[in-house]
């Protein structure tokens, strides 16, 4: 079978189901309001048209992506057959109880049911569902169809296989799978951004910086950075031994910000422990030079890019 079920048809089920068509699945729309379907199915013309238009897609196969595309008018005719189910419900965990319990009720057995949610655990909603072993969350970077990345988040309970299938499935999407190895409160991004958005408002709230400049921080200074290589990544390429020498050298200078709380993290013995051995797998110490002209040059590539969109936005 090659069907998967998107339940919900607001942006975010909008943008999953772009994704899966240009993967080759057939899509199966389903929301409880006909209307919002078929205004969601109006819509996706007009996203595929601009991913064609940016060649994201090759302009030839968009209306056969938008054919792969359709509205099921019941939910047991939009699960009837499909592979995968991708939930997209509101986040409000009384009512993703209540639309995962009728997802396991009427999917086929073992079929996995993924929730778009931004930080509702999963085992907060799907404890006591007959088919809990196939619930988790697949959460999105919004929108689905131009964020790559994916996170997966396990319950205590979830079926490993289903995991492990899902994950397949998104790969062969052309996602980035983030898969925790446990819940925690806002996965992995959130969390990230929660932590970054602390201190931006802090930073803002003392009148320390503007948000105009804050926000530079980011678009021209860690964000160039961090969209072609990851924060861990990118300490790794910016001391001469590696993760663990920059730690080194400059864990104590983080520390002195007062940023905190870094009481139960030792910088030092995660980056021996937990990092070293992979970044210099991925990475070697001595290629490490080699790296730093690569990066260089994505980064002027991605600045020529930035120069370029630039100047055609400006045209009238």
């Amino acid at each position: 079978m090659n069907k998967i079920a998107v339940v919900g048809t607001g942006l975010i089920g909008q943008g999953w189901a772009a994704v899966f068509a240009q993967a080759g699945f057939e899509v199966a729309l389903y929301d409880a309001s006909q209307e919002a379907a078929e205004r969601a199915l109006k819509a996706m013309e007009n996203r595929i048209d601009d991913l064609a238009e940016f060649d994201l897609i090759e302009p030839s196969d968009a209306p056969n992506v938008l054919k792969r595309i359709t509205i099921a008018s019941r939910l047991e005719d939009a699960l009837d057959g499909a592979i995968y189910v991708q939930e997209n419900g509101p986040e409000i965990v009384d009512i993703k109880r209540e639309l995962t319990q009728a997802l396991d009720a009427l999917a086929a057995k073992d079929v996995p049911i993924g929730s778009s949610t931004s930080g509702i655990s999963a085992s907060r909603y799907c404890e006591h569902i007959p088919g809990r072993h196939r619930c988790f969350v697949v959460h999105p970077i919004n929108p689905p169809h131009l964020h790559p990345a994916v996170e997966i988040v396990p319950t205590p309970w979830t079926d490993q296989n289903a995991i492990s299938m899902v994950n397949e499935l998104m790969i062969k999407c052309g996602r980035e799978t983030i898969v925790l190895s446990e819940e925690i409160d806002g996965f992995v991004v959130n969390r990230l951004q929660g932590a970054l958005l602390e201190e931006a408002f802090r930073l803002v709230g003392r009148g320390i910086v503007s948000p105009e400049d804050l926000d530079k921080a980011i678009c021209d200074g860690l964000g160039l950075r961090w969209s072609i290589m990851g924060p861990m990544q990118t300490i790794h390429l910016n001391a001469p031994g590696g993760v663990s020498d920059y730690v080194a050298r400059y864990g104590e200078m983080y520390r002195g910000f007062g940023i905190g709380p870094y009481d139960d993290v030792d910088w030092a013995s995660i980056a021996n422990e937990k990092l070293e051995a992979k970044m210099s797998k991925r990475t070697p110490v001595a290629e490490i030079p080699e790296a730093q002209i690569a990066r260089d040059r994505k980064l002027m590539a991605l600045l020529r890019h930035k120069k370029q969109v630039g100047v055609e936005a400006s045209k009238p």
